[in-house]
């Protein structure tokens, strides 16, 4: 029987169907999707992927302000009016050019300033085929041959830029050089200050209302230093670059490695500079998106910026006004006096002796203006840039000297008489005294007993009409190490840069040269040591350091207000003196006999005082060496006067030093005149102040009763 073969189908399920349909459908889905994504928002997409790395600029702040010691405003920020440009990635050559030129219609700036390089840079640019005619045919041979490059076919072009072709500019083309400069001096994307000088609210205006078709360019306000009291203490102060200028090149490497940009404005000296990182503040941080095309995306403000920290000087800017003032009226009243020519200068300093504070430091020196009319400069800088010998005003130390090397002790009489010495021009003191002690010698200023007392101090004896043979390198050497004690001879470390330490004399055996060093007229010595120096022995040995910052303090946006301390300078002893309490307190006697006992060298000036002044006055017999080349050489006489007060207990200490004060044999005694005024302005202002205060506080204590007394009356009433 034959069995009929089946046929065998294929059969493929229904949901499997279903899956392979559904799939299909998803496939399809996507490929619409990319394809929408590829051809309606390809180019979007591609930017967005097109977009180069995120750009963080540092925006400058205004500087920390600068008050004195009772909260008065000495150093401010001023606003002005500002035009800037922001320069993007990739703005071409022509781009800035255009938009200097639209904006050269609209502003005036200042053209003189503009080098010659510059000028022949735009002449080149603007005239391409002219200056590719002033190659010969030759010399683009040569470069075609790859004999001359780039470089060296440019500098041919501007060498032969000729004068007059640099002239030609008119006034609306060198001021559009002149703004094309400043577009090009900055980095991208960071604002560069174009105009930010006597911008007229017209100017202001108008360029605000036209900035849609000034690419780059804005409106802002900038600022830039006021100093409340004008020139006073301006020199201390210091300035700050311009913004032109921007950071020194010879300071570039340090600043840029700490942040800076190149067109920063920093301190360049004194306070403006050594308190640099505590002023300049901390800049606005702005991060900025660009595409490759260098086109800004966004931008977005990381950090704020923060002005400054402030500083708290310590100095008291009434009395320094009033302090300046004395300057200038004694010494306009002493030139008008015989033998006087030579003087130009004078300084105070004025200390607080236990604790460093400078209250005032006080320069003037006479010169010349721009108009060549002879007026009195500030000069304070010269308190502790400038040394002079100042004379006997250090006989303080030579006398404690002498009681450290067992040269004299206290209360050691010596006779004050001329020294005849063999081969040398009789020395004596102003006037001779007779047999005298220690107390009497610094009251009447004796050379003669610091001249035996550093010849015993140097192993030598006088003999009338003999030699003196003594051990001077040896002596020179100790007393110099003992006058450092007391801060003459080395720096004081005022919080200053550039301060000096003096010149010591060059010859250290001439046994006349050691004589000269033990009444001050052979090393020099600044205006700032001396205060040291006297200070050192008004406290009682210890020689503190002086300063001019009192504290920093955190920026607050009131005006006039002090924000929280940050760091308070504390009072730095550098050194204790090497020397007995009781040889100090003798010292202090004799420096209080000088102006208030007897025949003292400043008791006609200073016996009167109520606040029981000390000190010493000094003469050195000098040669003039200043300004004035057909006067140099000239004998003159320096005047010091150093001192403190109240004698008992003191509270402030004074230097005093007029350089070549007069000629010949007598002058006016402007160092006890001017020390005396300075004294008494102090005890003046404190006094007024103390009536103030007591008057502010009495008239708050009877504000007080009255509403305690209003406030029993209700309670009764009720």
């Amino acid at each position: 029987m034959n069995l009929k073969k089946k046929k065998k189908k294929t059969h493929v399920p229904f949901r499997l169907n279903m899956v392979f349909f559904v799939v299909f459908i998803l496939f399809s889905v996507l490929v619409l999707r990319l394809g929408e994504l590829q051809i309606v928002f390809g180019d979007d997409f591609k930017r967005e992927i097109e977009r180069t790395e995120e750009i963080t600029v540092n925006n400058p702040v205004p500087r920390g302000k600068m008050y004195d010691r009772n909260g008065q405003t000495i150093v401010d920020n001023s606003p002005l009016n500002a035009i800037t440009y922001t320069k993007s990635q990739n703005v071409t050559q022509e781009e800035m050019v255009d938009t200097a030129e639209k904006l050269a219609k609209l502003i005036d700036i200042d053209t003189s300033k503009i080098p010659v390089r510059d000028k022949k840079d735009y002449w080149i640019m603007k005239h391409p085929k002219l200056a590719k005619a002033k190659v010969t045919k030759k010399e683009w041979a040569l470069y075609n041959q790859d004999k001359l490059d780039d470089k060296e076919i440019y500098q041919l072009q501007l060498d032969r830029v000729t004068d007059k072709e640099l002239n030609s500019f008119n006034t609306e083309e060198l001021q559009t050089l002149a703004i094309y400069n400043k577009f090009n001096s900055g980095y991208a994307l960071t604002p560069q200050i174009v105009k930010n000088k006597n911008v007229s609210a017209e100017e202001y205006a108008i360029v605000s209302e036209n900035l849609e078709n000034l690419p780059g360019v804005d409106t802002t306000t900038d600022w830039e230093r006021k100093y409340a009291f004008g020139e006073t203490l301006k020199s201390i102060l210091g300035a700050v670059t311009s913004s032109e200028s921007g950071i020194p090149k010879e300071q570039l490497e340090k600043y840029l490695a700490r942040g800076y940009s190149r067109n920063d404005r920093v301190g360049k000296s004194y306070l403006e500079l050594k308190y640099e990182d505590v002023l300049h503040g901390q800049k606005a941080k702005v991060q900025t998106v660009t595409d490759k095309a260098g086109k800004v995306l966004s931008t977005e403000v990381v950090s704020e910026g923060k002005r400054g920290n402030d500083l708290v000087l310590t100095i008291d800017m009434q009395l320094q006004q009033q302090v300046e003032k004395i300057i200038e009226e004694e010494m306009w009243s002493a030139k008008s006096k015989p033998n006087t020519g030579v003087m130009d200068r004078a300084f105070v300093v004025v200390m607080n002796p236990n604790t460093g504070e400078l209250l005032s430091m006080a320069g003037k020196l006479i010169g010349k203006d721009e108009n060549g009319k002879t007026v009195m400069k500030d000069y304070a800088s010269g308190t502790f840039t400038s040394s002079y010998n100042v004379g006997s005003a250090v006989k303080g130390a030579t006398i404690l000297t002498g009681y450290q090397t067992g040269a004299i002790q206290p209360g050691s009489y010596q006779r004050d008489e001329p020294l005849v010495i063999k081969n040398t021009p009789i020395k004596k003191s102003w006037k001779t005294f007779g047999t005298i002690n220690d107390l009497r010698a610094l009251q009447v200023s004796s050379n003669v007993y610091m001249w035996k007392t550093v010849i015993a101090m140097a192993n030598g004896k006088y003999v009338p009409n003999g030699t003196l043979n003594m051990e001077t390198s040896k002596t020179f050497n100790t007393m110099r190490q003992s006058f450092s004690q007391f801060g003459l001879g080395t720096r004081t470390g005022i919080d200053l840069p550039n301060e000096m330490s003096g010149f010591p004399g060059t010859e250290n055996t001439s046994p006349g040269k050691l004589l000269d060093f033990a009444i001050g007229q052979y090393d020099t010595y600044t205006p700032m040591q001396l205060a040291q120096y006297v200070s050192t022995i008004a406290n009682g040995g210890n020689r503190v350091q002086p300063h001019i910052v009192k504290e920093i303090r955190e920026p607050v946006m009131e005006t006039n207000e002090l924000g929280p301390i940050v760091e308070e300078k504390e009072t730095k002893v550098l050194n204790r003196i090497d020397m007995k309490d009781a040889w100090i307190e003798r010292v202090q006697e004799g420096f209080r006999m000088v102006m208030q006992v007897g025949d003292g060298t400043a008791k006609s000036y200073f016996g009167s005082a109520s606040y029981n002044p000390a000190g010493k006055t000094g003469t050195a017999q000098a040669f003039y060496d200043g300004s004035d080349k057909t006067k140099r050489g000239t004998e003159v006489w320096n005047l010091s006067l150093v001192s403190y007060a109240p004698s008992d207990n003191p509270e402030v200490a004074v230097a005093v030093v007029v350089p070549w004060a007069y000629q010949g044999s007598s002058g006016p005694s402007i160092n006890n005149l001017i020390g005396r005024r300075v004294l008494d302005a102090y005890f003046d202002l404190k006094k007024t102040r103390q009536s103030t205060d007591g008057a502010s506080g009495a008239e708050q204590q009877a504000d007080q009763s009255t509403t305690e007394s209003t406030q029993s009356t209700t309670e009764v009433g009720q």
